[in-house]
């Protein structure tokens, strides 16, 4: 057991260097997610900061640390109205970020509605909410845990680089200061600070892709590969990560800012830098919802061009090339198309 004997319980009264306050010796977990998260906040300006909070141990110990930083604490709770009871959880939620030091607690409710399914559905209604409430920075409380599930959806799914390159540390407005955290550390910080975070039953419902991943797929990959798995998922999405911000950044020195691209020009670069360029053109120009069969039939009217005809995109858009240039159109498809 490596709790400290006295759980260090943060406390407004008790602030981190406060003269005279009282220094109870901390677990090892329960430092290193304040190291984390200190470290993370050290590179970000402001004296103040959001935290997503769920009420789970990953937030719950994300709220302590922030606290601990000595950053003023707005914790922001997302009701998705899924669940009988719904409004309590939140409330049991921000009862207990304000015991870890929390300065204000908001409950944001929202409408959870649209394709993709309930999973998909509450996500966009959360970051939604989040991102409308958010004063800067939001903290949000994904662990080196989450980040391997995202890059086993991204190799299943075969989304390509930039989905198995995973979730950034800073994606504006968003900090994920635990990516290098276990998931068992937060819960051994929250047993620490003497703790119950709430169990969302949703995480074992096996309706869920990554719940299975989380309960099945992974303690198996674990079992078969001796262990060591979730870090090395994280270590290939940081090593993806550090190559597809590269080629981003290289992508930057093409005329991708134009109405219209030079595919004879672009038809001399390679093929996974040309598909940046197109990406972010496509962007600029109001795609969404794009996929990597997109960006492939958008690049083969430059990379294996036979004189085809346009690539139709989401949101009534079409990809043309015409005089060696591409150009992108808003258009209504037609019984004829």
């Amino acid at each position: 057991m490596d709790f400290a004997e006295h759980p260090a319980q943060p406390r407004r009264d008790r602030g981190p260097g406060q003269v005279g306050a009282a220094r109870p010796r901390v677990s090892e977990h329960l430092a290193r997610v304040r190291r984390a998260v200190r470290e993370f906040l050290a590179t970000q300006p402001g004296t103040s900061v959001d935290v997503a909070v769920s009420g789970g141990a990953d937030s719950l110990a994300l709220t302590d640390a922030a606290h601990c930083s000595g950053r003023r604490v707005r914790v922001l709770i997302v009701d998705h109205g899924l669940q009988e009871g719904s409004r309590k959880i939140a409330e049991d939620a921000a009862r207990q970020a304000r015991a870890l030091g929390a300065d204000d607690a908001e409950i944001l409710t929202v409408d959870v509605a649209g394709p993709g399914g309930p999973e998909a559905a509450a996500r966009r209604a959360r970051y939604a909410a989040l991102r409308e409430a958010a004063d800067g920075l939001v903290l949000l409380g994904h662990t080196r845990d989450d980040q391997a599930e995202t890059v086993l959806l991204g190799l299943g799914r075969g989304s390509g680089p930039r989905s198995i390159a995973g979730m950034k540390p800073f994606d504006p407005p968003w900090g994920r200061p635990l990516l290098d955290v276990p998931r068992a550390a937060t819960r051994a910080a929250c047993a620490a600070l003497g703790v119950e975070p709430w169990e969302d039953p949703h995480n074992t419902d096996t309706r869920f892709t990554r719940v299975r991943l989380r309960n099945e797929v992974l303690p198996l990959l674990e079992e078969v590969l001796s262990g060591g798995v979730a870090a090395a998922l994280a270590r290939t999405a940081a090593q993806l990560r550090e190559d597809v911000e590269t080629l981003d950044t290289l992508a930057t020195r093409f005329g991708a800012d134009e109405p219209t691209l030079d595919a004879r020009e672009l038809a001399e670069v390679p093929a996974a830098l040309r598909r940046r360029v197109i990406r972010r053109w496509l962007l600029d120009g109001g795609a969404c919802d794009l996929t990597d069969a997109h960006l492939r039939s958008v690049d083969d009217l430059i990379g294996n061009w036979r004189g085809q005809g346009g690539v139709w995109l989401p949101g009534s858009l079409v990809v043309e090339r015409t005089h060696g240039r591409l150009a992108m159109n808003r258009r209504e498809l037609t019984r004829g198309d």
